[in-house]
């Protein structure tokens, strides 16, 4: 073990640059403290930020106008029909075999 660790630190190197002391490993199984603090401070991925923030603002707007829907279904009068004109209203009694009044 004595041995081991002997190995580890002559194949280790470290170099202070700007306040900030780099480890430069040549055992691949070596595990560096610094590069596990590293990971952890960097927070969330900046892509997932936007996704979410997009897709929130998407989900909002789609529910909003639901809601609208919903709302305006249940308080806007029903829709008027047009009036019939009267050669149309002519040519449907013709159809059925009733006869215009003074004609």
């Amino acid at each position: 073990m004595l041995l081991y660790k002997h190995l580890c630190r002559s194949s280790s190197a470290e170099h202070e640059i700007g306040g900030h002391v780099i480890l430069f490993s040549h055992n691949p199984f070596h595990v560096l403290k610094s590069q596990k603090n590293a990971v952890e401070a960097q927070g969330f991925n900046p892509g997932l930020i936007v996704l979410l923030v997009i897709g929130g603002l998407l989900l909002s707007f789609l529910i909003g106008n639901y809601a609208l829907y919903v709302y305006a279904q249940k308080t806007l009068p029903p829709k008027k029909k047009k009036p019939v004109s009267k050669k149309k209203m002519k040519k449907e009694r013709l159809k059925q075999g009733v006869s215009a009044p003074g004609e």
